[in-house]
């Protein structure tokens, strides 16, 4: 068995931008009321020729461009996202085919905002394993086709884009210095808070309880990826980064704090995004790298949480 690592990094954004003063004029908030609760001042809309997948392939080709590969080089492709609205073929599928793709695998993974996490994981396992070699793992979602535009609670939160990853095997061993690029996973759920976050309906609107999901993520949350650090065998000081699900600032920066990462580059990508659920992490640790705010090879803590309730951590090598 192996280790794998990520090598490359791409994403995507629709050009169209909704500010807090453009949703003033649809519902009844502002841009304090927005920015006092949740720290979000804009986020990217798609038009209807934006589709999930496209915005998936945009960030996945530019991944594959920026680690130097060709489409036909993936052998597995997974797409994290929950609004794709058709059943088959799936997202993942269709990103093989708008690449060009030889043969690969190819799974949706629908764990809404921890996503990018679980997939993640779920690509260095099976290189682990020997069943890949070369993995495409997408973070995508259309939250404005599932917003109800009439609650002011929810649809100021939500934003549209696409973040990709190449992960490839990694022969550094759990034991070497530094350790695999992927470190192992620590995820899990809280059953009895699975209506906490929801999509549902016909056709499929979001609600949350917003109140409740604040309170978990602020006081069980840092306990939690602090453990993630742990089976790292990394300290939260010695983090570069930290990349939390971008659902509002108000809980990023807390538990942030409350993690240790007293030296790291907090990702506050949801004040220009929004809530993008599987998109947020990929798509900030990609803009991250993109300006140079983290040294390659230095540890980033990705963490992602939301609906189910699930949560997924893991500790990776910037590339």
């Amino acid at each position: 068995m192996t280790g794998s690592r990520v090598v490359a990094l791409g994403h995507y954004q629709p050009a169209k931008v909704l500010t807090n003063d453009d949703l003033a004029a649809m519902v009844d908030t502002s841009d304090e009321w927005i920015t006092s609760r949740v720290g979000i001042k804009t986020r990217h809309v798609g038009g209807p020729d934006e589709p999930v997948d496209e915005m998936a392939a945009h960030a996945g080709a530019k991944a594959l461009a920026a680690a130097g590969l060709a489409p036909s080089d993936i052998d597995l492709v997974l797409v994290a996202t929950s609004t794709a609205i058709d059943r088959s073929p799936s997202m993942s599928a269709r990103v093989a085919a708008r690449l060009g793709m030889g043969s690969p695998a190819v799974m949706d993974i629908n764990v809404v905002c921890s996503g990018f996490t679980h997939a993640l994981a779920t690509a260095d396992h099976t290189i682990r394993a020997g069943a890949a070699s070369r993995a495409l793992v997408i973070g995508a979602d259309k939250m404005a086709d599932i917003a109800d535009w009439t609650d002011r609670s929810t649809c100021v939160l939500l934003g549209d884009g696409a973040g990709a990853a190449v992960v490839t095997a990694d022969p550094a061993a759990p034991g070497a210095p530094g350790g695999p690029g992927i470190g192992p996973v620590l995820w899990g759920s809280v059953p009895e808070m699975g209506n906490a976050v929801r999509i549902e309906g016909t056709p499929p609107r979001f609600a949350q309880e917003g109140q409740s999901v604040y309170r978990w993520a602020t006081t069980q949350l840092p306990p939690i990826a602090r453990r993630v650090c742990e089976k790292a065998g990394i300290a939260p000081e010695d983090l570069a980064a930290v990349v939390l699900h971008q659902a509002n600032l108000r809980i990023i920066e807390p538990v942030a704090r409350k993690i240790g990462a007293v030296n790291a580059v907090i990702a506050r990508d949801v004040v220009d995004s929004g809530n993008t659920s599987a998109a947020s992490i990929p798509m900030a640790l990609s803009k991250l790298v993109e300006r140079g705010e983290v040294a390659s090879g230095a540890p980033v803590l990705l963490f992602g949480f939301g609906g189910n309730l699930s949560y997924a951590g893991q500790v990776i090598r910037c590339p």
